[in-house]
């Protein structure tokens, strides 16, 4: 993993006297031996030697938090010189993400400047009400700290330094009101929150009630409910990361989840450390004898200590492995592992709370009812189309403001309102990528409205609806999803307008277009029929086709399309004489309607898109595709059962023992013609499902019940068919 954060100590003092701080009230004390405030020759060396392993390692982007101590002690003129030289240096190798975690007591108009100037991200800790804070965070004379913090982060949410608020950083402590301090750091409108939990080991505990083995876990659930109540209006890092892990995502915060640690520390007087709150566990305990001087962070990124956060699954404990939430929970932060004798080879001291937290988020977020999208493929279509149709608001509300966006808005829900030109809508909605397309403007992959502003086109079109859009279109390919591709001249401004059913494109320069099949610069996508009756596209030119786990093959031409059309033609014809149609495997699997050419030799695929596509290698044999239907039917089904309903609370093994089961299964089809094969494959899908049924009643939902029912019955009449004369099963 390579190092992409570096946390830069640049004062090492603070204004505050905060009884919780491991920097100044744990093992470690190695501050004392520090310089004030680090120097311009330090500053230049850490700049130089994280711009070259920026350089060396070709990272397209790193981050600097500028730390302490407290960071605004240098005052804004010397901040102002650090920004500088950091930007100076860095800047030209790779992009700069400059970020300052403070105290805010000292916070004033003239760092505010300094901060815009170089756009620098700001974090305030902040406990909380002024009785969360004051318990803790006091300057040296006992004052509180709470109006002065608060005075502080006033400034910064000015309209001028608004951009510049980054958001507030909270330490448990179950003393207090869970709900108060998130109502107290909600009402201040961060863009995020983080809630730590107090650094602790094995060998120094947590302060916790006699009568409570998970008490932060309690609290902090009864913020999730607060939150969740709220309509999660502000970021919680600590919910979204569980949230994330427990969806299959990545972990957000590095006090949870597996992710390899990417931080060097880097303190005044240039000496390397490991993650500082290390300073947790024993004293010495950061330090790795490296400094900037004498060696780079190449070098630093070798350390042991550095590597061993870098291990992932082979980094926990042997207890930790065998949880059931440990993609979550990750351990926890590798300080807390903590213990005398055995160092940092334990679970986490808060091992209790971080499993009662991640159950307790699956157990919130799960629905436990019946959804009747397992019992039939049309309400399984229809539950896709409900999920596209409340992604469409969503990222809607994203661009709320945005002319080219509202237009595309407008025009949605006019033609959707409209019971004439509803149906076509529903058309559109249900095409598989129009699903790909969403989600990628969710991510921040698709920042214009082109992709959407063309599918609304095609609802026009096909509904003979008068309709007139503008948009910006970024490339010199207009994709119209399921009718084909207009080459216009080059990329810019479009006006695109639909009159009884005929579609024309007007350009900033003049260019006018009418697609048709007369018109040299259009290319129809092509369909073509089989022998279910259905009719599937061939769609070799949408740009967001390219969703499968291997390329897919450039715009066929006209020949090779031919001979693609033949050899589907043949598959289906062949499913259809043998009785191994794609919607044999399992009793509602979808319909296929879009198939996508792929790179040669890749096989058949399934892609991260919506319902009914399908992948297949441009130089597929019929047979091979016969054999695969079965299965890629099943898994399609199954990933969009997941989609649109709760299988499993997540995070437990039930969910992993039903794809087992799922997957066995359709790898017995695969195999029907091997007797051998398909018998292993039918044994491994009946230990799964053995397993399944031993596990505690409350792990799967009554939708995911109805499925491993499904999967028993399908089980038990693979076998009764594979049985021998005498009886016996294969």
């Amino acid at each position: 993993m390579k190092l992409q954060q570096l946390v830069l100590k640049i004062h090492s003092r603070c204004d505050l006297a905060c009884d919780h701080c491991y920097v100044y009230e744990h093992a470690d004390q190695s501050w004392k031996g520090r310089p004030t405030f680090i120097s311009e020759e330090t500053l230049g060396k850490v700049a130089r030697r994280f711009a070259d392993y920026a350089e060396e390692e070709k990272l397209p982007s790193v981050s600097v938090i500028l730390h302490g101590g407290e960071p605004l002690l240098v005052g804004p003129a010397r901040m102002r010189n650090i920004c500088a030289e950091l930007v100076r240096t860095i800047t030209p190798v790779t992009a700069l993400d400059l970020r300052i975690h403070t105290n805010g007591v000292q916070l004033n108009t003239r760092h505010l400047e300094v901060f815009r100037e170089f756009d620098v991200k700001v974090s305030i800790s902040l406990d909380g009400d002024r009785a969360a804070n004051d318990r803790h965070r006091r300057d040296r004379r006992g004052r509180s700290s709470h109006d002065r913090v608060l005075r502080a982060i006033g400034l910064l949410r000015r309209p001028e330094y608004r951009h510049l608020y980054s958001g507030l950083l909270c330490t448990v402590d179950v003393a207090n009101d869970p709900v108060a301090v998130h109502d107290a750091l909600a009402s201040l409108h961060p863009p995020r929150i983080d809630y730590l939990l107090p650094h602790s080991t094995w060998d120094s505990p947590p302060d916790r009630p006699a009568d409570s083995p998970t008490a932060y876990a309690d609290w902090l659930l009864r913020i999730f409910d607060r939150w969740d109540e709220q309509g999660r209006t502000v970021g919680v890092r600590t919910f979204e990361s569980v949230l994330s892990t427990l969806r299959g995502g990545p972990p957000l915060t590095e006090a949870m989840g597996l992710a390899p640690s990417d931080l060097a520390v880097v303190e005044t007087d240039g000496t390397f450390e490991q993650a500082d709150s290390l300073k947790t566990a024993y004293d010495g305990a950061p330090s790795t004898g490296y400094d900037v001087f004498r060696h780079t962070f190449a070098e630093f990124a070798r350390y042991p200590g550095v590597r061993a956060r870098q291990l992932g699954l082979a980094g926990v404990s042997d207890t930790c492995r065998r949880c059931p939430v440990i993609e979550s929970c990750g351990g926890g932060l590798y300080a807390h592992r903590y213990s005398t004798g055995h160092g940092f080879a334990n679970p986490s001291v808060f091992c209790g709370d971080l499993r009662a937290l991640v159950d307790g988020v699956a157990e919130r977020i799960t629905d436990h009812s019946l959804s009747p999208a397992v019992h039939d493929h049309d309400e399984l279509g229809y539950a896709q189309a409900e999920l596209i149709r409340h992604l469409m608001p969503v990222v809607a509300a994203r661009h709320t403001g945005e002319p080219a966006w509202d237009e595309v808005w407008r025009a949605f829900l006019d033609l959707d309102a409209d019971p004439s030109t509803a149906p076509y809508v529903d058309e559109i909605l249900a095409h598989p990528y129009l699903h790909t397309t969403l989600k990628n403007c969710l991510h921040g992959r698709i920042t214009g409205p082109a992709p959407l502003a063309c599918a609304v086109v095609v609802a026009a079109v096909n509904a003979r609806a008068d309709l007139e859009l503008g948009w910006h279109q970024p490339t010199a390919e207009l994709h119209l999803p399921t009718l084909g591709t207009l080459t216009l001249r080059e990329p810019g401004p479009v006006t695109v307008s639909v009159k009884a059913g005929e579609l024309r494109v007007r350009t900033q320069r003049g260019d006018e277009y009418t697609p048709g099949e007369a018109f040299t610069g259009w290319r129809r996508l092509r369909t073509v029929p089989v022998a279910d009756g259905t009719r599937l596209l061939l769609d070799d030119a949408d740009p967001l086709r390219d969703c499968y786990p291997v390329p897919v093959a450039p715009p066929l031409g006209t020949d090779e399309l031919d001979m693609f059309a033949k050899r589907l033609g043949i598959a289906y014809e062949l499913t259809e004489e043998n009785g191994r149609g794609g919607r044999q495997a399992g009793v509602n699997a979808p319909r296929l309607t879009t198939i996508t050419p792929l790179a040669a030799g890749t096989g058949v695929r399934l892609g991260a898109h919506g319902l009914g596509a399908l992948g297949l290698a441009v130089d597929f044999e019929p047979e091979d595709l016969v054999r695969e239907l079965p299965r890629a039917g099943r898994l399609a089904r199954l990933a969009a059962l997941r989609e649109t309903a709760d299988l499993n609370v997540p995070g437990n093994r039930a969910g992993r023992l039903l794809d087992e089961a799922s997957r066995e299964l359709g790898d017995a089809d695969y195999w029907a013609g091997e007797a051998d094969r398909r018998a292993a494959a039918l044994e491994r899908a009946g230990r799964a499902l053995d397993q399944l049924a031993a596990r505690p009643e409350g792990e799967l939902t009554e939708t995911g019940r109805a499925l491993a029912a499904e999967l028993r019955g399908e089980l038990a009449s693979a076998r009764l068919s594979s049985a021998d004369p005498a009886g016996r099963h294969g």
